[in-house]
């Protein structure tokens, strides 16, 4: 891919939409509560639906579980020689406590250039940028070099069990043609000495959601007890919480670090040194560069002068590509023979090569947009659908484009208060996706 590919304009205007139709988006309410009592993605599903009926594309619902919707189509490309490429958003969203908020989550406020509402980052404004881009092209009668099969998901937020993995495992013929595949938390942009640098997500990290417990003597609180689960449980959870697990960075953090060395000449900084160049961002960054078991829940007792028989925690483990096995007998180790650890939700780590055509086909859209652009690639810490595409053999890369001011803290905006995204950023995304549909 070279930069003779690049068309000198767009041929029409993929950005028209964008902003109100992850404003819609954003108004329908599909908050998963991960106990599968919230609203469900269904009224999400059925505009979205409605938004591609309404340029000549039939969709196909899939609901193998009440309320939780998912949308797929197929868009023919211009070259049947290519595979198909995967393009997936997930329609739900994490809950957000409205009293925390400036503007309520739900209304899609646009305030100083800025739409605010739980889902503007994650993930409706990937998939307003696509439903812009696939209208103003059907439209146009333009269609894209391969053939796209668009995924919209449920329950993403939860582990997608009710989403992409029951695409999968009972809906495999829809999406098992494609190679690879496009998603979130990717392509956004940082600034390094000065100078955009565009983070695309080469992979991700692997989970591990674990409950831990413990059993003890009953008794009353008054008396000596050795055996006490509650202390056990405790013990456990202070050991695997201040855990110091070292930097191991992979291929795609080690490019990562040699690009910022790069843009700061700083050919002798130290890995902190580096970090700190990301500023807040750093956060999301060193979490890609090392294993990370984080306590989030206590659960023992019922009255204060009660010990109780047994005593629980959980903890969200997050492990590098390839150290699943490694890291699941560290946390044993430091969790100790009197606690148990049950697993709840093991998901591989991903990292796939940031080469070939459509990682080129990704930095010169970017660069056709942005001329002063640098890209490089890195390890999401979070987890997303692509972990459920990957059973099929499909590779993922998170490309969400978005020029992002230097002085915003994006990455703290994910699952955060006041989540907010500048709309001419949402508009920028939906160009550089639509360039990407000529050059992939």
């Amino acid at each position: 891919m070279t930069a003779g590919d690049q068309r000198e304009t767009p041929v029409l205007d993929p950005a028209a939409e964008v902003v109100e139709i992850c404003r819609n988006l954003i108004r329908i309410d599909t908050t998963n509560t991960g106990d599968n009592t919230g609203p469900g993605e269904r009224k999400a599903a059925e505009y979205v639906a409605e938004l591609l009926a309404e340029v000549g594309l039939e969709s196909e619902i899939v609901e193998l579980s009440p309320g939780r919707t998912n949308v797929l189509a197929r868009w023919e490309g211009s070259d049947s020689t290519l595979p198909p490429l995967l393009v997936h958003g997930h329609l739900d969203v994490v809950p957000a406590q409205a009293s925390d908020w400036s503007y309520d989550p739900f209304a899609g406020e646009i305030v100083d250039g800025y739409l605010y509402g739980r889902g503007a980052v994650d993930m409706k404004d990937f998939d307003a940028m696509v439903l812009s881009v696939v209208r103003a092209r059907r439209r146009a009668g333009t269609p894209p070099r391969r053939t796209i099969v668009l995924a919209f998901t449920a329950d993403e937020e939860a582990g997608s069990v009710h989403g992409a993995h029951k695409i999968v495992d009972h809906h495999a013929d829809l999406v098992a043609d494609c190679t690879e595949a496009i998603g979130e938390v990717g392509g956004f942009s940082t600034h390094i000495g000065g100078k955009r640098l565009y983070l695309l997500e080469a992979g991700e990290k692997g989970l591990a959601w674990m409950r831990l417990s413990a059993q003890g003597t009953a008794g009353h609180g008054s008396m000596v007890h050795d055996d006490n689960a509650v202390t056990a449980v405790a013990r456990a959870v202070a050991a695997i919480g201040d855990h110091d697990w070292p930097y191991e960075p992979g291929p795609s953090m080690q490019a990562l670090m040699a690009k910022v060395r790069d843009l700061t000449s700083a050919t002798d900084a130290s890995m902190e040194e580096l970090l700190a160049e990301f500023g807040p961002a750093a956060r999301m960054v060193r979490a890609g560069m090392c294993n990370i078991s984080n306590p989030t829940m206590l659960e023992a007792g019922y009255k204060v002068n009660v010990i109780p028989g047994e005593a629980a925690a959980h903890v969200d483990g997050r492990f590098l590509p390839g150290q699943e096995e490694a890291f699941l007998a560290q946390v044993q180790a430091l969790a100790g023979d009197a606690v148990r650890i049950d697993p709840v939700t093991v998901q591989p780590g991903l990292e796939y090569p940031f080469s070939g055509d459509l990682v080129d086909a990704m930095t010169v859209a970017l660069h056709a947009e942005d001329p002063e652009a640098h890209v490089a690639p890195y390890l999401m810490s979070g987890g997303t659908d692509a972990k459920a595409w990957h059973r099929l053999g499909i590779r993922s890369y998170g490309f969400t484009p978005l020029r992002l001011p230097a002085d915003l803290d994006f990455t703290a905006l994910f699952h955060g208060v006041d989540e907010r995204v500048p709309t001419d950023a949402l508009e920028f995304g939906a160009r550089v996706f639509d360039r990407l549909l000529d050059l992939a």
